[in-house]
């Protein structure tokens, strides 16, 4: 503890130990028809056992994450419980943050929508997690349109919490936001230059930060002379400035007299950095968000909290291109999900309730079949198309018996198993066609075989003497005869379920953020628009 900063909380050194469960496709629910290759996935299960289920085929493959986690307000929504004492907030989110890091592109970001009353704990503990330099900004986002009069000092804004997994890589790979149209304005043609409309910048720099060279005296072709205050230093060196005058690139008033400044040229732009405030004119508002669920989903079947399409297609461009992979595991209305299919990015989406049924398929379906005319739609020109998997996590791998006794969950057969014991093992399940023993596969020569039968010398030999000298075999099995785990030294023999019962925390479906009674608040008014 010497020398480190880290926020302690109640419960902090009791570790959740999660166990890794299967994804299991319903094909029913799958959207596949317009694209039967598609890559997208919507799981709905606990989000904590949905990350560590992703763990081992997505670590390090996701380019943007976005969550929206409860806040922790005290206020009831109808779709979440979001009314957490702060160690049990901070007790839940931080697992969920580590395994979100793990999946992370070593180029990519998280960004987190908080509000103020847990901003600075996420902040203490996103440096504890990502590494304080690995934080980009905290963008603040205007969600209402008018002051809520209810208040004694009403709040209008929230906080996008951004982290990088490398700060280097990740500067590297940030794109710029496009010009808006009132930006675009700002560049002008008053001399008509070949080159287009141009906006001009001034061409002085403090002098503490120039090089001898960018100290002279101007004399421009108009035949003004300009000689700076000592504070100040030219941009350029008086050979390169010379230049850039001849080339028409320096603009010096309408009368050829004036100061110099350097045009930029709008055909030249390279988009906009963005800042870390954002408007609600740009990126829409609570009430925006409100209407595009009302008219996707009916104003008794909205969601309570959602995010205007414009804000997350804001986040998405800066962070993220086509075919990168977008995760939101508080999925909610399925908002992240919709948009980033209508900008042609890859996505994976988390829900535990019954709205992934009712609010998150239900949209995509409709995104999928162009009925979707909200959000972001016309000015993407979004038609239609693509697909998704719908996802439900496998139950857990073990039970307890009637009398206390640890055995295999009797819902999984044989190919289940032995795909859940190769997932805990750190193996893929990829059943060999010609050697029965040849299950899972952990690298080239080392594999995994699961069987529920009893495991006796004669079945061993069998297998020994179809395996080669340089390959390594792990047999899981109920049980064997006693001496022959150690029979063969390339061969290790565990039983099961004994093998897995210290690795995690089996028969726990449920670590939602949530408590048991949480009190009731009044809905929010309604906010006049602008």
């Amino acid at each position: 503890m010497a020398n480190r900063l880290e926020l302690m909380w109640y419960g902090k050194d009791e570790p959740i130990r999660v166990e890794p469960r299967l994804l299991i496709e319903n094909t029913e629910l799958s959207n596949v028809d317009a694209d039967s290759d598609t890559g997208n996935m919507l799981i709905h299960g606990d989000n904590l056992l949905a990350l560590k289920a992703l763990e081992k085929d997505f670590a390090g493959q996701v380019k943007c994450i976005y969550i929206d986690p409860p806040y922790n307000t005290g206020s009831a929504f109808e779709h979440y419980d979001d009314n957490l004492e702060h160690s049990q907030w901070l007790n839940l989110m931080k697992p969920r943050l580590e395994l979100l890091r793990s999946l992370l592109r070593d180029d990519g970001s998280i960004w987190i929508s908080i509000d103020d009353d847990e901003q600075a704990y996420l902040k203490v503990l996103c440096d504890e997690i990502f590494g304080r330099r690995s934080f980009v900004a905290s963008v603040v986002w205007q969600k209402r349109t008018s002051p809520d009069m209810r208040s004694s000092f009403s709040t209008g804004h929230e906080y996008v919490m951004i982290y990088a997994k490398n700060m280097e890589l990740f500067k590297e790979s940030v794109n710029r936001l496009p010009l808006s149209k009132e930006t675009a304005k700002n560049y002008k043609n008053p001399d008509n230059d070949p080159r287009g409309p141009w906006t001009s910048t001034d061409c002085t720099a403090q002098a503490g930060h120039g090089t001898p060279a960018q100290f002279y005296t101007l004399t421009t072709p108009a035949g003004r002379v300009i000689e700076l205050p000592d504070s100040l230093c030219w941009r350029f060196t008086e050979e390169r400035m010379m230049e850039e005058i001849e080339a028409g690139r320096i603009w010096l008033g309408k009368d050829g007299k004036g100061v110099p400044r350097k045009k930029t040229y709008l055909a030249d732009s390279t988009g906009v950095v963005p800042w870390t405030w954002w408007g609600n004119k740009e990126v829409g508002h609570n009430q925006e968000a409100k209407k595009e669920n009302n008219v996707l989903f009916g104003s008794s079947n909205a969601f309570a909290t959602p995010k205007p399409e414009r804000l997350i297609e804001r986040i998405i461009s800066i962070a993220s291109n086509e075919e990168d992979f977008i995760l939101d595991s508080f999925l909610g209305s399925g908002t992240t999900a919709a948009v980033a299919h209508k900008m042609g990015r890859r996505y994976i989406g988390i829900e535990m309730g019954e709205h992934a049924y009712t609010h998150c398929k239900v949209r995509l379906d409709k995104v999928i079949a162009g009925e979707d005319q909200g959000g972001i739609t016309k000015s993407v020109d979004w038609q239609g198309g693509g697909g998704y998997r719908f996802y439900e996590l496998a139950p857990t791998l073990i039970n307890t018996d009637a009398f206390g006794e640890y055995v295999i969950n009797e819902e999984y057969d044989a190919d289940m198993l032995a795909a859940a014991v190769a997932l805990h093992e750190g193996f893929r399940y990829q059943p060999d066609e010609n050697l029965f023993w040849k299950q899972s596969v952990g690298n080239e020569s080392s594999y995994l075989f699961v069987t529920t039968r009893h495991l006796n010398g004669t079945y061993l030999d069998s297998i020994k003497d179809t395996m080669q000298e340089d390959e390594y075999l792990i047999i899981a099995c109920k049980s064997f005869d006693s001496g022959i785990d150690k029979a063969y030294d390339n061969i290790v023999i565990k039983k099961i379920p004994q093998m897995l019962l210290d690795r995690c925390e089996f028969g726990k479906d449920d670590y939602a953020l949530n408590i048991v009674h949480p009190p009731v608040y009044e809905d929010e008014e309604m906010e006049s628009d602008e």
